[in-house]
């Protein structure tokens, strides 16, 4: 008997999230154990609440799916919510497994993170506990941040590496314009990780000689290292561009945002909520060098650029959609599709399935050996990794001169 498959994106949203999906309900509707797909709104609280939607009445054609796949954030909302502890609690789990009985789903799709990927192996354990034999649970990988464990590389990493290194590459045709000493700091995300502060290095040197300084959250910062760096290249230089991870901290662990202020906000699953990092950087140039500074937090613009999305992390995130699907259909649970790189050069992947256990509330850092000695830059190797992932432009398709998208809630 055929069953209906349901997916939920949740976390932060990216310019690939919903390519991943385009993926998922394309290979579903090639599968002949799959009679319809089904989306629920805001991740696993649309679970909870029965808030479903019908995909394949509302993404039945090519055009759609094409569409959805050049599509910014999650077209299906997200959520940051997280399940009770099932050791003390596991209600939340049975109510999910009976609304998926009801809606004869045997197959569910989480798209996510990091928090995303600790849901699903608590539903599947919950299901393997339990007997629940007819549903198969499977993840998406999902998150700007590239800090999952278990894959190569996340997808909408690649598409944030890209319009961070434009950023940078058109930051300095900026700068170059006065002969005035100029300083710009730029502040990136990524809470524990400095995958997409690395990817400003991309642009380095590819069109003038600006340098560029670079601090990632993997090493200790130091304050006076900084000043004594910025220093040195402004003896050589008028311009220098400075590269900064939100979460950057000194040797104690104090992060540089919290010089001067209290106790940080924390999120529903207690992580730090992080800015300032590059105003705290500016204020101390102003002080203590005296030259033209800026500071600027990319934020949000970083995570849904769709105007130049990587073409390369578009199409392997819906292949790993594809690929979850396909997971599921052979009766596996408990995993999350991924990729792995079998060659730089040239760049070649192959996509399977990893065990949610290798996944699951784990974060995948930089090594340090792609760390200069000198902890304001990163090496030949960092560069080798990086850029596959940006290669290849795509963008929204455009209506009246506007980016057309498509909405499923």
């Amino acid at each position: 008997m055929k069953k209906n498959l349901l997916v939920a994106q949740s976390g932060g949203p990216t310019a690939a999230i919903n390519a991943t999906l385009a993926g998922v309900i394309r290979k579903a509707a090639e599968c002949e154990q799959i009679d319809r797909v089904y989306g629920a709104c805001y991740g696993i609280q649309g679970v909870l609440g029965e808030n479903l939607v019908d995909l394949t009445q509302k993404v039945d054609t090519p055009e759609k799916i094409e569409i959805l796949r050049r599509t910014p954030a999650a077209a299906l909302g997200s959520c940051r919510f997280k399940l009770k502890d099932i050791r003390e609690d596991d209600s939340q789990y049975q109510q999910i497994v009976d609304v998926l009985h009801k809606y004869n789903i045997g197959y569910f799709i989480y798209i996510g993170g990091n928090d995303s990927m600790d849901t699903v192996a608590k539903l599947s354990d919950y299901c393997e506990a339990h007997g629940v034999t007819d549903i198969k649970v499977i993840g998406g990988p999902k998150t700007i941040d590239n800090d999952l464990c278990g894959i190569d590389h996340c997808p909408g990493f690649g598409s944030a590496a890209k319009y961070i290194a434009t950023v940078f590459a058109e930051l300095e045709r900026e700068i170059t314009v006065y002969e005035a000493k100029n300083v710009i700091i730029v502040e990136m995300m990524g809470r524990n990780a400095g995958w997409l502060t690395a990817a400003a290095a991309l642009a380095e040197g590819q069109n003038g000689s600006v340098p560029y300084l670079i601090y990632l959250e993997e090493a200790p910062f130091s304050m006076e290292q900084f000043v004594r760096d910025v220093k040195a290249r402004l003896e050589e230089n008028n311009a220098v561009l400075v590269a900064v991870s939100e979460g950057a901290h000194d040797e104690k662990g104090q992060f540089i945002c919290e010089q001067g202020q209290g106790a940080r906000e924390l999120d529903v699953f207690g992580h730090n909520k992080l800015s300032g990092t590059g105003k705290v950087l500016e204020e101390v140039v102003k002080e203590q060098i005296g030259c033209k500074v800026r500071s600027i937090e990319l934020n949000l613009l970083q995570r849904c650029a769709s105007h130049i999305m990587s073409k390369t992390d578009i199409e392997e995130s819906g292949k790993l959609g594809e690929n979850a699907v396909a997971l599921a259909v052979e009766g596996q649970s408990g995993k999350m599709s991924t990729l792995t790189r079998v060659s730089d050069t040239p760049y070649e992947i192959v996509y399977s399935g990893v065990d949610i256990t290798e996944v699951a509330n784990l974060e995948k850092k930089i090594p340090a050996h792609w760390i200069n000695e000198e902890r304001n830059g990163v090496t030949e190797e960092m560069i080798t990794y990086l850029k596959p992932l940006v290669q290849g432009e795509i963008s929204s398709i455009y209506e009246d001169g506007i980016p057309k998208y498509l909405l499923l809630k």
